[in-house]
């Protein structure tokens, strides 16, 4: 006989999102829930009120789920961004998105607190597989909403079309839906860059819109008589200083032996949109003094990574989902109106999927429960909460986040 796997019960909570401007996002949907009880009967769903949630409380009650203004009896607290201080309850496990990895200055306050508290932190950002690959984010849907609102953007600077606002359709089909009805440039060339959920989400939108996909060599090389978009990844726009062979691997370990080639794109683009990840160290796309050359082509930036002041030069800061777009005078190296003459038009919201808040939370929803949850009730056989964890509940940092230490003890 098969031996049983042990199952304990576990109360998790979906709990409020307090962060200003609000988070209508949510870790499961009332049908996820139902799929999290059918699949995982020992588990038990606890969710607190909320009046910003994409969900309503009704939808959640109508599910058979309890909602309730306290859910300090759950073991495991499910949310997505940053918990205020304030409402940390101690002794629990949380998972949301706590911007402290990178040791984020504006975020040290929380982790000291989480610390002190004696929380069991995991943030999703740390849910990874073996080789470092995340395994759950809103990656895809970044990239769908941001590669929309740059054309937006263009349809409103050249008097082309007018685009909607995300946040105020109802979902991803309505959002193709509004695609559907608009024309692009006949000459247009668009870049994007990356090879991930990012970059895949903006492609996306590229072909419901049919723009054809170009070679490097034919993009860099031809005229094109349709909107085309060329997609390249981290090797194709950074170079051997010396010449050699370039490696990807040799790259991620240590880039400090590459420059960029990023220029060779600039000088032939229109419409770039920004979905790489960018490493600590590697070299920038470009540079201030290279947005000024005479053949720097690009005149409108979907920066979806929206790293400020860095491998995107005309990214000087990071625009809101109220106020998307702002201009770039490569001159002046200041803010200018959007559609002034000779700006590149900029936008860098660095929280997109919040403008498609049902479909984000539905896929992922979808990868928290085939990623996550059974690590609950298989002894974690592999290994995903013990590679995640970032703190412990005697108020410790975990060997693989103990490079935060210093950060912590400030």
């Amino acid at each position: 006989m098969g031996q049983k796997v042990y199952q304990m019960s576990v109360t998790f909570a979906i709990i409020k999102e307090r962060k200003n401007p609000p988070d209508r996002r949510v870790v499961f949907s009332p049908e996820k829930c139902q799929e999290v009880i059918r699949q995982f009967p020992d588990a038990k769903i606890i969710v607190e009120a909320s009046d910003v949630r994409i969900f309503p409380d009704d939808a959640y009650r109508k599910a058979g789920f309890e909602v309730k203004e306290d859910v300090s009896e759950a073991d495991v607290m499910l949310g997505v961004k940053e918990v205020p201080i304030a409402a940390l309850i101690p002794n629990k496990k949380y998972f949301f998105f706590s911007h402290t990895i990178k040791k984020q200055p504006y975020n040290k306050k929380l982790l000291q607190a989480i610390l002190a508290n004696k929380i069991e932190l995991v943030d999703h950002e740390t849910i990874v597989k073996k080789s470092g690959a995340r395994l759950i984010g809103f990656g895809r849907y970044a990239g769908l909403v941001g590669a929309y609102n740059g054309f937006r953007a263009l349809g409103l600077r050249d008097s082309l079309f007018e685009l909607p606002k995300v946040e105020t359709l109802a979902d991803l089909d309505a959002m193709k839906a509004e695609l559907d009805k608009i024309t692009l440039p006949k000459h247009i060339k668009i870049l994007l860059t990356g090879a991930g959920k990012v970059a895949h989400g903006a492609k996306e939108i590229l072909e419901h819109l049919k723009v054809k996909k170009a070679s490097i060599t034919r993009y860099l090389s031809q005229k094109f008589d349709e909107p085309v978009y060329c997609m390249i990844d981290v090797l194709d726009y950074n170079k051997r200083k010396d010449g050699g062979e370039s490696n990807k691997l040799e790259f991620y370990k240590d880039p400090s032996g590459y420059e960029s080639d990023f220029m060779r794109f600039a000088k032939v683009t229109d419409y770039f949109i920004a979905g790489h990840y960018y490493g600590t160290g590697a070299p920038y796309l470009f540079t201030r003094k290279d947005a000024k050359q005479k053949d720097f082509n690009i005149n409108l930036v979907a920066d979806i990574s929206c790293d400020v002041d860095g491998p995107v030069a005309s990214t000087i800061k990071a625009s809101t989902i109220a106020d998307p777009f702002f201009g770039y005078d490569p001159k002046t190296e200041k803010e200018t109106a959007f559609d002034a003459p000779g700006a590149i038009t900029m936008m860098t919201v660095d929280n997109l999927p919040c403008e498609l808040p049902k479909d984000a939370s539905e896929g992922f929803g979808d990868m928290f429960l085939a990623n996550v949850i059974p690590a609950f009730f298989n002894k974690d056989k592999a290994g995903v909460l013990a590679r995640a964890q970032m703190t412990t509940k005697e108020g410790t940092l975990t060997k693989r986040f103990s490079y935060l230490e210093e950060y912590v003890s400030e």
